[in-house]
């Protein structure tokens, strides 16, 4: 499994962690946020974590911002992206198995690391339920 996480400054120590939590399971993890708590502007390493996922170039996106909505926003830019902001584990199931929501947006100020590294196992070991949801996530995107 391949992928992808970008974070602006609030999100570096949870980064940090969760990479490190991720490739003890062998799955490959290609870095694109910050490494420092310096102010950044977070699209700048959200929009290739979203390109990634749109090109099929990392199977999921991790996103982290303070409070997960301005990378959730700038992910959700992207037509084939379905960007989850996810605060607990039950709403990160959710939105997999409900949206099939390919890139996971976490609020480092309103959650603990434990509790983030359980939202990304979570989310990344959840399967789309497909069925009745299948037609709902295929209006998602704007149809040109």
């Amino acid at each position: 499994m391949n992928i992808s996480i970008g974070n602006d400054h609030a999100g570096t120590e949870y980064k940090f962690e969760i990479v490190k939590h991720l490739e003890t399971k062998g799955i490959t993890v290609k870095n694109y946020g910050t490494d420092t708590n310096e102010s950044v502007d977070y699209p700048d390493f959200v929009h290739p974590v979203a390109e990634d996922v749109e090109n099929k170039k990392a199977d999921f996106g991790i996103i982290i911002c303070g409070s997960g909505n301005g990378v959730n926003m700038t992910a959700n830019k992207h037509q084939r992206v379905r960007s989850a902001l996810c605060w607990t584990k039950e709403i990160a199931a959710l939105s997999r198995q409900h949206n099939e929501a390919n890139i996971l947006s976490i609020p480092a100020r309103f959650t603990a690391l434990p509790q983030a590294i359980e939202i990304v196992d979570t989310f990344l070991n959840t399967d789309f339920e497909g069925g009745r949801h299948e037609r709902r996530v295929e209006k998602i995107a704007i149809q040109n």
